[in-house]
């Protein structure tokens, strides 16, 4: 449930501003946009467009509800590290994590900090086998076909219906 919510609100958050044509009425929009992604109607959006106000607040959060996801899959991610080692108190991989994430704050890029970390992109896996999800072969799989089904595929690849219900419909 939790997970349907907030995916919601975070596609509708990106539908809004890649809308070439902008939206005159949120409510029709919100309406459209909920049926185009399948969100099954026993839910609802963990924000309504009329009171979503992250959406309209600043440019600093247009289109960018989906990164609490991300923060959270890398949250997954970075425990996932720690399990991986067999011991949650690792001191290699906590030393590892204070030297690459922790003490570099913002002086760094955070993605390139992260690899430097994990030895890779965060895994989308973590976070799915936290919710519950079936879990895809890799990582990169797992970004291209949850994109591809929402419509955001930089690739241009048509629309995954399968995979958008599935992510949506759990």
């Amino acid at each position: 449930f939790a997970t349907a919510e907030y995916l919601s609100s975070a596609i509708v958050d990106m539908m809004l501003h890649t809308n070439p044509d902008g939206v005159v009425d949120p409510d029709v929009f919100e309406r459209e946009a909920l049926t185009k992604i399948g969100m099954p109607k026993e839910l609802v959006m963990r924000h309504r467009l009329p009171q979503f106000n992250h959406l309209f607040s600043s440019d600093a959060y247009s289109a960018g509800y989906y990164s609490y996801l991300w923060s959270e899959t890398m949250d997954a991610d970075t425990w996932a590290a720690f399990e991986e080692a067999g011991n949650v108190w690792d001191p290699a991989t906590a030393q590892r994590f204070a030297r690459y994430l922790l003490s570099t704050g913002n002086e760094t890029d955070r993605a390139e900090a992260y690899r430097q970390f994990r030895g890779r992109d965060p895994d989308v896996n973590a976070l799915l086998r936290k919710r519950g999800f079936t879990l895809f072969q890799t990582p990169d799989l797992a970004r291209a076909e949850i994109a591809d089904g929402l419509g955001f595929n930089p690739r241009g690849a048509e629309t995954n219906d399968v995979v958008q219900k599935d992510v949506l419909s759990v």
